[in-house]
């Protein structure tokens, strides 16, 4: 009789990380059989894993509630489904929300099934007060950041630290480009609402600095052809047509790191993916300011950026709400074009920072941490 595995992912990038580990798992277990919910990738692997991620890969508390309906039927189906199937591992890859709810649902169902959390969520950052609960229905944490293991360990929840699957995505990213003087990359985020706020304070700020500087250049990276419509349209308002200035691509943002001089980047992986990549640059970040004030009573850190946290000081300067204005990023940017030496140490600290993610096989590592509970 096959062993059976339940894997659950909400996300896009979950996705990617559960086919992953699926190919992994069906190397280590010969005729595993998967079922659950993930995205298209995960779905190629096994169609015994439904597609969702469109439709549950919602952002925000505002837009949770309004298709809460839609959630509660979601869980209810697949816990179902999952008790009918008597998994001997749940295996959950990030998403929180839906997931840590569906790992105490399940271990309440069936207390035989091993139940594993692959990309740990970052409940260090906004409630603490959850890791004991966890440790009590979890069987197994798979962190991707090795300050992690510490926290969640103290807590009694057996922890390993797999490395961070960004690793193994950058080496395939890798490009034989050289470094293009005086020119800045701009990463305003793979969001629509991310984009709204932060690509026009790019902008004004290429303006301003094209003023006294008329020999820099900008490019952008647009993560879907339909942002980049819309960072035209921006590009547009501010005056700025001439693409001479700033020149805007489509999925280019791991090549554009490799070949600008620095850059600003949107608050997010974007940042551990310019530090591994040796791109010296600022982190922006703006919300509206009821969710900034909320933040503020939730989260207890000393930076926004994964770099600074992993870091455990700040190693990039983070530029957020009122402080994220063209008058401080210019002067950033500024520093990093005219100053050699200062930009080479910050591009030695980034890549000192991104190598304690590991080293690539984070998703192998996991698949072997798996299989000695099958």
């Amino acid at each position: 009789m096959s062993q059976i595995i339940y894997i659950v992912a909400g996300e896009v990038s979950g996705d990617t990380h559960g086919a992953h580990l699926m190919t992994a798992l069906r190397d280590d277990v010969p005729g595993v059989d998967f079922h659950g919910a993930g995205g298209p990738e995960m779905h190629a692997v096994s169609d015994g894993v439904n597609n969702w991620v469109e439709d549950a890969a919602v952002m925000g508390i505002w837009e949770v509630l309004k298709h809460y309906k839609w959630f509660k039927q979601r869980f209810a189906e697949m816990l179902d489904e999952c008790v009918a199937l008597e998994p001997d591992v749940l295996a959950l890859i990030d998403y929180p929300g839906f997931n840590l709810r569906f790992a105490n649902a399940v271990r309440e169902k069936l207390p035989a099934t091993k139940i594993v959390y692959y990309i740990s969520p970052q409940v260090w950052a906004w409630n603490k007060g959850r890791i004991p609960k966890m440790a009590e229905t979890l069987d197994l944490m798979l962190c991707i950041f090795p300050f992690e293991q510490e926290i969640f360990q103290s807590a009694g929840l057996k922890t390993i630290f797999t490395g961070h699957p960004l690793v193994d995505e950058l080496e395939e990213k890798r490009v034989d480009v050289d470094r293009e003087t005086g020119l800045v990359g701009l990463f305003p985020g793979s969001r629509e609402r991310e984009v709204a706020r932060l690509f026009p304070l790019m902008v004004e700020t290429a303006r301003r600095m094209n003023s006294h500087h008329p020999q820099w250049r900008y490019e952008a990276a647009a993560a879907s052809p339909k942002l980049a419509k819309r960072m035209q349209e921006i590009v547009g308002e501010a005056g700025l047509d001439d693409e001479s200035i700033i020149k805007i691509g489509t999925g280019n943002s791991h090549e554009l790191m490799q070949r600008a001089t620095c850059g600003v980047v949107a608050s997010g992986t974007a940042t551990l993916e310019a530090a591994a990549l040796g791109l010296p640059y600022c982190l922006v970040y703006k919300v509206a300011w009821p969710t900034w004030a909320m933040g503020k009573l939730l989260i207890k850190l000393d930076f926004i950026g994964l770099v600074n946290i992993l870091a455990g000081e700040k190693v990039v300067e983070e530029l957020i709400q009122s402080e994220a204005d063209p008058n401080h990023l210019e002067n950033i940017l500024n520093e990093l074009l005219t100053n050699d030496s200062a930009r080479e140490r910050l591009r030695s600290r980034l890549l000192a920072t991104a190598s304690k993610l590991g080293e690539p096989g984070a998703h192998e590592r996991a698949a072997a941490e798996i299989s000695k509970l099958l």
